[in-house]
Parts: structure tokens; C-alpha cells; sequence
């Protein structure tokens, strides 16, 4: 069996416990049947038997539902990703344009776009090969130079005029 059955999928690896426990219980339930044990016992054993049945019918039930709720968020993403491509790279030219009207150099441009996305001043220097005491100075040169106060508001500056205002929608 994969890795994914015991780690990345529960539902799965429940019902692989539920079969197990089923069979063990119909062979408890041949053998008790066969040496004559009580009726109250065999129905007691056919209820349990029963149960673990319906919980592996559930969860095979939710696992497809689940697959099938991917699956369709999967291509959501996909077409959202698509749709939105031309919008992404009209950003990315417009960010790049007010850097220049900072008058950024650039490895501040690059630091700027890293900060941006989110990555932590460790995570810059790692990929840019560089010291984090670098990275830093770098990123306070860009805020000067920008007038800006820092990482939030570097952000908010170009995110604001993309959120649409409190109680609006785009339709």
C-alpha cells in the first residue's frame, strides 16, 4: 500500500479498518453460528456487522463526494487562473513601472517583488544568495524611496485600488 493511504487520506484508511473489521466479524459470526451460540449473541454480532457495513458505505460515500468537490474546485482554479492571466501580467508590468518611478535598483525591484509575494526577509536572502542584514537594508532603502513605512503598506499600495470598495461587487 502507498504512503498516501495511511498518512494523506483518512477516509480511506477507515474504511480499510472497517473491512477488516467486517470480515473478522462475519468469520466470528460463521464460526459462532456453526457451534450453535445463541440467537441473542448472533444478532448482537450481525448488528455490529452491520454497522461497520454502513460506515464503510458512508465514508466510500463522502471519499467520492470529496473527489468530485476537487475535482470541480480544481478546474475553478484552473479557469479562474486562466481568466485572470492577462490581469496577473498587467500587474506585474504596472508594479514594475511604479518600481522604476522609485527610482529602485534592482535588487530592490527584486527584493520588492519577494516581499510582495509574501516571502520573509530569511526566505529573500536564501533565494537571492544574499545576507539577511542585506535583504533588510534593501527593503528600507525601497520603503524610503517609495515614501512608504513598510511591508504593509507597500502592499496596500497596490492592492488597494484592486479591492473594490466596502459594499460593492463587480457585477
Amino acid at each position: 500500500m502507498s504512503h498516501d493511504v495511511y498518512v494523506g487520506n483518512p477516509p480511506r484508511m477507515a474504511m480499510i479498518l472497517l473491512a477488516i473489521a467486517s470480515t473478522l466479524i462475519a468469520i466470528d459470526l460463521y464460526i459462532d453460528f456453526v457451534e450453535g451460540v445463541g440467537i441473542i449473541h448472533l444478532l448482537a454480532e450481525m448488528f455490529v456487522f452491520g454497522v461497520a457495513i454502513a460506515g464503510i458505505v458512508v465514508l466510500w460515500r463522502q471519499l467520492k463526494q470529496t473527489r468530485s468537490d476537487l475535482a470541480g474546485a480544481l478546474v475553478e482554479a484552473e479557469h479562474w487562473k486562466n481568466e485572470s492571466r492577462e490581469l496577473i501580467k498587467g500587474l506585474g508590468v504596472a508594479i514594475e513601472h511604479q518600481f522604476e518611478r522609485w527610482k529602485l535598483s534592482k535588487a530592490e525591484s527584486e527584493v520588492g517583488l519577494l516581499l510582495l509575494k509574501g516571502l520573509s526577509h530569511k526566505e529573500i536572502a536564501s533565494l537571492r544568495e544574499t545576507s539577511e542584514r542585506t535583504v533588510r537594508e534593501q527593503a528600507r532603502s525601497l520603503y524610503r524611496k517609495a515614501g512608504l513605512a513598510g511591508r504593509s503598506s507597500l502592499a496596500a499600495f497596490f492592492l488597494e485600488d484592486l479591492l473594490l470598495p466596502h459594499g460593492e461587487t463587480g457585477n
